[in-house]
Parts: C-alpha cells; structure tokens; sequence
C-alpha cells in the first residue's frame, strides 16, 4: 500500500507566484540560474542556488551556500511572499506543455516505505549529491524542491481529479519557457480520506524523477530517528499514462582512434545503416546517429534485442554494451570525460551544433525509453543506465515546500 499524507504547504503567494516559484537547481549551471535570477529578488534560484548572491567561484558546497540559502528562505517567509497553510491539505497540480498536460497529487510521502522500497527506484544515487541535498534540507528544516512519482492511473482517481480541476484554482501562471502551472487546494475530510483510501489500494509508488531528493530526504528521517521529523517527504504523483519522457542523447568527444571508415565498419556490425534518415528516432531499437554534418537512421540487428530481460532490452543498454563501450571505449559513462549528455528537451538541433562546432564528433539521438519499461524494471528491483530518461515539463521549486517539523514564527495563511 502507498501511504500518503496531507500537509501544511508553505507556497507563494498567487500573485507573486509567477515571481518566485523556478525550475529545479540540478538543470541548471550556477551561471545560467544567475542570468535567470538577474532583478528578481523573489526568484527562488537564491534559495536553490544560493552560490549566485555570492562571489563568483565560490565553492558550491561551502557552509557559506547553504547559510545563504537559509537565509534568502527566510526573507521570503518574513515579507510574505511564501506563506504556511493553516491546516494539513492535498493538492492537484497541473502542468500544460504545448500539446501535453498532466495532473499530479501533491502530498506527503512517506520515508520508512522509501527506505523499504514500497517507493521503488529505477537508478543509483552520487554520494556527493546525495550529501548535498541532506544539507540543504537540513538547514532549510524543509523540502523545497519535490520528488517526482508515478502509480498505475486508476480509473475512480483520474474521474476525482477531473472534477477537482474544474473548480478555480488556488494558483495559476504561464512561466517564461510557455509551461502553465495551476494548483487547487484540497481540504474537505472528506476529499482527504478519499485520497488516502484510493492510495492505499495502490501497492506501489514508482520514482520517476528525484532519487537524490528521496535518498536525502530518507537518510535526514534516519539520521534524526523519528524526533523532530514528520517522517515524510515531498512529493507529487502523476498516473503512468500522464507521463512525458523524452530521450537522453549522447554526444561523442572522439572516435577513440578510428577512422571515419573504421568506425562505420564497427557500425555496421551492430547496426542496419540508412544514411540520410531522420534526426528522431521514430521507434524502440532505432536510433539517429549524426557525423560529418549528415544523419544516418541506426536500426539494431535482431540478434542486439532479443533478449528476455528488460534492462538488456533498453536502447541506451544495448548502444553502451555493443558501442560505446567496445567501440568508443567508455566503459563508465558516469565518470568518462568522453562522452555528454544532452536532454530531450534541448533538441536534436542541439546535437547537430555540439557536433558542428568541432568540440564533439558524433552524436546519437534515441527513441524515449517507455514509462512501462522503467516500471517493469523497477518491479524487478534492477537499476536502469545513467541518464536513462527525461522527464518534462519540470516541476517547478517552491510551488508547494514541505516543513519537515514544526517551526516557530512561519506566516500561516
């Protein structure tokens, strides 16, 4: 069963909203969240990124950034720009993204079914990041940057969260990247037990996005043993057939000492070859593959897919084990300073520039790994390749905080 929780939000007020709430601070370089920050001093990228109010070069994991942080948090909570319900309430929120649009439960989630894998994970965690984000949620005593999960769509849910979405909405605002976010508030015990009842039919959660944020929020909860600690974390959940994954491409700084006809050679070995094609994949086991300023369309041999395990079936696992590995020579991709990856949002433009400009020699474009794929390898307690998916639109920072205990002195609304 799933557990979830209402909870006392501390969130924007809908005025200013537009004004505050930003993208999350790991899609970002420090440089760029600076830009987007420039003459806004509501903008939550002082919270999330508080290294931009200090001097450039500072070391982003100095006491100094986290205090920072703390302390921006709490100039938005002394003038009123982030407020605290009065009461523990649920919420919906929407995102519209051009022609998609999804609707996800804002609750509270809890840490034991995360640390007893009730909450499954598809990828493994850096320590360091994970270090990171227990600092932060520690010296904020809040979670302000929410877990992104998914449950198989179940029919009575999805009928409770049309009618909700019908009513006027607590917060509603189109952000400069053209994504809407809109938020309604539930409150009625009756609403609420209703929430809990469905989840609680629901076997499991599935992480889709955030696994350093529920490792961190999981090993505070530990660390504090219960005292001090609601026990649960923030999250939103979306059902499965809401869920957006675009490709995560990759981009080659060389061809490891081959020859272009060498590794077309290698290519051709692993792949059917149809140059000129088209930069998007159009299905599992093809993918683009642009060098030398022209896309060829990559289609696996049979004998690369048949495989009965789910991970082995994985277009990134296959293009890694029969490819860049033996081929390109990255054996680790997570630390290999050979190879890039490029989220589905950028493009495949992206790739042609990247390899255009000289600084890379080929790149691969992939088809989008599936929402089914990701949760029958989780059911399988396996771990998916780096950068496997990407998830969009993003959740939005401080839409919705979670305090992780209670605190004195916060504006209630």
């Amino acid at each position: 069963m799933a557990t979830l929780k209402p909870f006392a939000a501390l969130r924007p007020k809908p005025e200013l909203a537009s004004q505050i709430c930003e993208l999350p601070y790991d899609v970002m370089s420090s440089g760029e969240a600076r830009e987007m920050a420039a003459g806004n001093p509501l903008s939550f990228l002082h919270v999330s990124k508080p290294e931009i109010d200090l001097p450039a070069g500072t070391d982003l994991y100095s006491p100094e950034v986290y205090a920072k942080g703390k302390e921006n948090f709490g100039k938005l909570m002394a003038q009123g720009a982030l407020k605290q319900d009065a009461k523990p309430n649920f919420y919906l929120y929407r995102q519209i993204m051009g022609q998609h649009a999804q609707v996800g439960l804002v609750a509270a989630a809890s840490c034991e079914e995360y640390l007893a894998n009730t909450i499954k994970k598809h990828e493994f965690t850096r320590p360091d990041k994970e270090d990171d984000r227990v600092r932060h949620i520690e010296t904020l005593n809040s979670q302000t940057g929410p877990v992104f999960l998914t449950y198989k769509a179940v029919a009575a849910f999805d009928a409770f969260v049309a009618k909700k979405i019908s009513e006027a909405p607590a917060v509603d605002f189109t952000a400069k990247d053209g994504v809407r976010h809109t938020s309604w508030t539930i409150s009625s015990a009756d609403e609420i037990k209703f929430i809990e009842s469905q989840f609680a039919q629901i076997p499991f959660l599935y992480i889709a996005d955030g696994h350093h944020r529920s490792a961190a929020a999981g090993r505070v909860f530990k660390s504090r043993n219960g005292a001090g600690h609601s026990g649960q974390f923030l999250a939103v959940i979306f059902p499965h057939n809401q869920m957006q994954i675009l490709p995560y491409n990759r981009v080659l700084k060389d061809l490891n000492g081959l020859s272009a006809e060498q590794l077309l050679a290698k290519l051709a070995a692993v792949f059917d070859i149809k140059p000129g094609g088209a930069p998007k994949p159009t299905g599992k086991h093809e993918l683009g593959f642009y060098f030398q300023g022209q896309w060829s369309t990559l289609t696996f041999k049979p004998q690369f897919t048949s495989s009965s395990d789910p991970i082995e079936r994985l277009d990134v696992t296959i293009l890694q084990k029969q490819i860049l590995a033996p081929v390109f020579g990255i054996d680790d991709p997570r630390t290999s300073k050979r190879i890039n990856f490029v989220g589905g949002i950028r493009g495949t433009a992206e790739l042609e520039k990247l390899v255009n400009s000289g600084e890379y020699a080929c790149a691969f474009s992939l088809f989008p790994t599936s929402i089914e794929d990701l949760m029958s390898i989780a059911d399988a307690g396996g771990i998916m390749p780096p950068k496997s998916t990407w998830f969009e639109p993003k959740l939005r920072d401080a839409m919705f905080c979670h305090m992780i205990s209670l605190s004195s002195g916060l504006e209630r609304v």
